[in-house]
């Protein structure tokens, strides 16, 4: 399962869709950013793989930052901790 995680302007909470397929999970990714990009703001419509009941609508201009990443069975991505940014530890 890949997490495609998304972050909105002035909100800390992340939002979060999931792909069963890598591919599938970087054509979102892909898509997401090119919106990002775009000058005119567009609604975007996402939907879970995993959750099918579960559907998100954002204005693409209120999307600050698009991460994926891969997950185990259990739902924790594969060697990253929750969010986009991991402060060091203490032992570094």
């Amino acid at each position: 399962m890949y997490n495609i995680d998304i972050i909105l302007r002035g909100n800390p909470v992340a939002l979060s869709v999931q792909r069963k397929e890598a591919g599938d999970a970087k054509e979102l990714y892909r898509t997401i950013r090119e919106a990002m990009s775009s000058v005119q703001p567009k609604p975007l419509e996402l939907t879970c793989d995993k959750n099918t009941e579960k559907m998100v609508a954002v204005l693409s201009s209120d999307v600050a930052a698009v991460q994926i990443n891969a997950s185990k069975s259990g739902g924790t991505p594969i060697g990253m901790r929750a969010g986009f940014f991991t402060p060091p530890s203490d032992d570094e």
